[in-house]
């Protein structure tokens, strides 16, 4: 069986340049191009993807970081990320911190990550000084997803939270609503979030800005979760008069909370209009209005911005080029999607 240390020897190159030469990478001569494909040809030599990357240096590896998989926009990144990695002949090593501090920490301050992977991606996961100690120790190229915190050099691609959960909460105030509550996420979460303070900030803007005052017993904090919703549909209801409308920090807990509505005989929309943000994958079975966030033109996007420097192409079509490669953060668009359980309030 022909190996690469053949080719190697029959074009005059090393093993390394035979590599980068197959996998068509830019740093080859077209003329050593030419002499390695002819002597791979000549050969009957088939690229063993474990040879090339040995022999460049790398693992054909990319470690991708989520709090907690089993949530949608974190499934639904993952899943668009490895079709990307797949397409461009890497291969993803999932780590799931299951929302435990003490997983994060081993994860990103060890050497868990040294000479396993090529590259990193961090999906909305919190970062503390040490962190970004420990990243930069490795040396390794990396992005970030929907992250509050910026590592340096670092791209990263998210969505504007603060004017989505601002859409969402105009969208009730342009039906009628005044008595709007919000639920959102658990301050005493382990990895300690950032995302539902944006969304707090942006639901408080649009009131302010119609001329309502944001009330304290309207808002209530729970888990992401649509358990979380329930819960904190629930707790909302029992403080007394009910709210005309509720903005859901995420489409799941909006599920949650269309569950409790109903639980007591509050009809949805009639009684309370519900609206999230996500644009979960049971969102249009459901009704729910959301605002819509692109999950897995996200993680096309990051994956496309990490493996750019490697050299890296997909077999299949290009992502967009936006802001690739740049420290700049790539806010992606996200867009009002009107269903059944908003309407106006009903005359009292």
């Amino acid at each position: 069986m022909t190996k690469i240390d053949d080719v190697a020897r029959l074009a005059g190159v090393s093993t390394a340049t035979v590599s980068r030469a197959l996998r068509g990478l830019p740093t080859v001569s077209a003329a050593t191009r030419r002499r390695v494909l002819a002597a791979a040809e000549q050969l009957d030599y088939e690229v063993s993807p474990s040879a090339s990357r040995l022999a460049g240096g790398r693992t054909g590896t990319v470690a991708v970081v989520v709090p907690r998989i089993t949530r949608w926009f974190f499934s639904t990144v993952v899943e668009a990320v490895e079709e990307y990695l797949h397409q461009s002949g890497y291969d993803l090593l999932l780590y799931n911190l299951g929302g435990r501090e003490q997983v994060r920490q081993r994860v990103l301050r060890t050497a868990n990550l040294h000479k396993r992977v090529d590259a990193i991606m961090l999906v909305a996961t919190p970062l503390r000084p040490a962190d970004l100690t420990a990243l930069a120790a490795l040396e390794l190229p990396g992005v970030t997803i929907s992250s509050g915190s910026r590592v340096p050099n670092w791209p990263c691609v998210r969505i504007d939270d603060v004017a989505a959960a601002r859409a969402a909460t105009r969208h009730l105030i342009d039906l009628g609503h005044q008595r709007i509550a919000h639920i959102s996420g658990d301050p005493d979460d382990e990895l300690a979030f950032t995302t539902h303070l944006d969304r707090r900030r942006g639901y408080q803007a649009a009131l302010r800005s119609a001329g309502l005052r944001p009330d304290p017993s309207l808002d209530i904090e729970s888990s992401f979760t649509i358990d979380g919703g329930t819960q904190a549909a629930a707790e909302l209801l029992a403080r007394g008069e009910p709210p005309t409308a509720i903005v859901a920090a995420c489409d799941e807990m909006a599920m949650g909370a269309m569950t409790a509505l109903r639980d007591v005989g509050l009809r949805v929309p009639q009684d309370v209009s519900v609206i999230g943000i996500d644009n979960h994958d049971l969102a249009g079975v459901l009704g729910l209005s959301t605002v819509a966030q692109p999950a897995a033109e996200q993680g096309r996007l990051a994956a496309q911005m990490l493996l750019d420097p490697l050299g890296a192409r997909p077999q299949g079509p290009i992502v967009s080029q936006r802001g690739a490669g740049c420290d700049t953060p790539v806010v992606l668009p996200t867009r009002l999607v009107v269903r059944d359980s908003t309407a106006p309030p009903r005359a009292h």
